[in-house]
């Protein structure tokens, strides 16, 4: 699949995951992805490792200045991205976003869109979690 590059800069206040799903649906992306992401946040929800289908109430609710470390996923319409932060003392903490990324200076991402492939989420009975479907692109997509 070849693959086709968006740039986008998130201001102070915009809340990052509604933003990036707005992107995607403006842009009518079917495998986008995100490749780099450079910023900061004063909020954050997510949800731990601990969780599972059964018990999803493993959620941090995060208020300060943290720097985005690391942000990674796909942006299918139930997104599926993992994000790591860090704070004034250097500490980090990750999950998978919930949502809540409320940008404190910026936040400058780059995303990426596989062209020939579209991506979907179904149900997995082993996980008990939408997991990701990776089709190729028909030509009347």
């Amino acid at each position: 699949s070849s693959l086709q590059a968006f740039a986008l800069r998130l201001g102070p206040g915009q809340e990052l995951l509604g933003a990036l799903k707005d992107f995607v649906d403006q842009n009518r992306l079917q495998a986008p992805f995100i490749i780099t992401c450079v910023g900061s946040v004063t909020k954050a929800t997510l949800r731990l490792a601990n969780a599972t289908a059964t018990n999803t109430d493993e959620v941090l609710q995060l208020s300060g200045r943290y720097e985005i470390v690391s942000l990674v996923g796909t942006l299918n319409p139930e997104a599926h991205l993992h994000i790591c932060l860090s704070d004034a003392e250097g500490v980090t903490v990750g999950g998978h976003v919930l949502g809540g990324l409320e940008v404190f200076t910026t936040a400058e991402l780059v995303l990426g869109e596989a062209v020939g492939l579209a991506f979907s989420r179904e149900m997995d009975e082993r996980t008990g979690f939408p997991e990701l479907v990776v089709k190729q692109r028909t030509t009347e997509d």
